[in-house]
């Protein structure tokens, strides 16, 4: 029996063991996937600068054909009307940015401080508990091993008794 007890704890202490190390070996690729995101908002912001000075410009043109006379007034009108959805999708692109940042990159990065900090001190205490126990049901381990002799030994001697007594009994007799 102590053998089992033995055998569940150490399964169960590396199964944990298991889990931890599998945990901090992901870190990484979450410091990774932070640090692309990062990268990417930085390039979109720089993109979403450099669109809006364009359809600034493009906007200037659309608005010289639209002032002039003849078939350039239509081509005028079409470049404004293209220009407006574009407007639409650097504000989308805008929106897109902003989210990434403020509800996955910034949020991402705090609870991933607040994970390392959370694993190691999930580690320290079951390295702690798993030590305890273990001294624990060793103790116990052998207090009942103790006990089972002394029991054995009891026995012998209660057994020798009752001997001793049928002896004397039958030569009473």
């Amino acid at each position: 029996m102590d053998a089992g007890i033995e055998k569940e704890c150490g399964a169960l202490g590396g199964l944990f063991q298991l889990i931890m190390t599998d945990m901090k070996a992901s870190y990484p690729a979450w410091e990774d996937f932070v640090t692309k995101g990062t990268k990417l908002q930085s390039q979109l912001r720089t993109t979403i600068l450099v669109t809006g000075s364009f359809l600034d410009a493009f906007q200037k043109v659309a608005d010289m054909a639209t002032g002039t006379r003849g078939a350039t007034k239509e081509i005028g009108s079409a470049l404004t009307r293209m220009c407006m959805r574009h407007r639409s999708i650097e504000s989308k692109l805008k929106v897109f940015t902003t989210a990434l940042s403020e509800s996955l990159l910034s949020p991402l990065e705090v609870k991933m401080e607040e994970w390392k900090k959370v694993a190691n001190q999930l580690d320290k205490d079951h390295a702690k508990e798993y030590k305890k126990a273990r001294a624990d049901i060793k103790k116990k381990s052998s207090d009942t091993i103790k006990l089972q002799k002394k029991v054995k030994k009891a026995v012998k001697t209660s057994g020798k008794e009752v001997c001793d007594y049928r002896i004397y009994t039958q030569r009473s007799d």
